[in-house]
């Protein structure tokens, strides 16, 4: 069973489907106390981070989330999921973040680059990462993949051992996903990814 989390923000039917694809048992929902008891627990979003946060706080789920994490039971946070795991964000002004992971959230800028200054942000459509770590849900997967991106910001992790995966956007490189022990959040979404992504939500059941 792969509980999704339901805040108000996210795709929630294509994550569901693409697991259902895979003949997973899926409930999405914002009980407490079901997403605190979940086997696996899928943390999506697509939005503004500071209406993420407060989401999840008027519905009374950042505590189950955390407890959940603490568990040791597999996480997974797919594109705003994996933001709202760092300590704050600066996303229109300055927001505390879930602070599971020592970092923060920032937008892309690209004014060091001149060359770059042509690139679009958002940062949409598809992009390959690069392996930083053997990540269970890279596994079976090559050193390099082409992944679904939409996204204007990105997280800057304080430790880099939990960096699994980069992508280069013009030159300019971002942390796409990271893991931690049971926890595991991507930048990219895999549900948008075709039979990539179908495979890492696969290792996702499988861990």
């Amino acid at each position: 069973m792969v509980v999704i989390v339901d805040y108000g923000m996210g795709n929630l039917r294509s994550v569901a489907k693409a697991f259902e694809r895979l003949g997973c048992s899926v409930r999405i929902s914002r009980e407490g106390r079901e997403i605190e008891s979940a086997e696996r627990l899928v943390l999506p979003g697509v939005g503004a981070f500071a209406d993420a946060m407060t989401a999840l706080r008027s519905e009374g789920l950042i505590e189950p989330i955390l407890s959940f994490i603490d568990s040791g039971r597999p996480f997974l946070g797919i594109c705003l999921g994996l933001q709202l795991l760092v300590d704050i964000s600066y996303e229109n002004g300055e927001h505390r973040g879930l602070g599971v992971w020592p970092g923060k959230c920032v937008r892309f800028d690209f004014g060091g680059y001149p060359e770059q200054g042509s690139l679009k942000i958002p940062h949409m459509g598809w992009n390959s990462f690069q392996k930083q770590s053997e990540c269970p849900l890279f596994a079976g997967l090559p050193d390099s993949c082409y992944v679904y991106f939409v996204h204007s910001y990105y997280v800057e992790l304080k430790d880099k051992k939990v960096i699994a995966a980069s992508t280069e956007y013009g030159g300019f490189e971002f942390t796409s996903a990271g893991w931690k022990d049971n926890v595991i959040a991507t930048q990219f979404h895999p549900e948008k990814s075709q039979q990539v992504g179908l495979k890492m939500l696969q290792n996702f059941i499988k861990i």
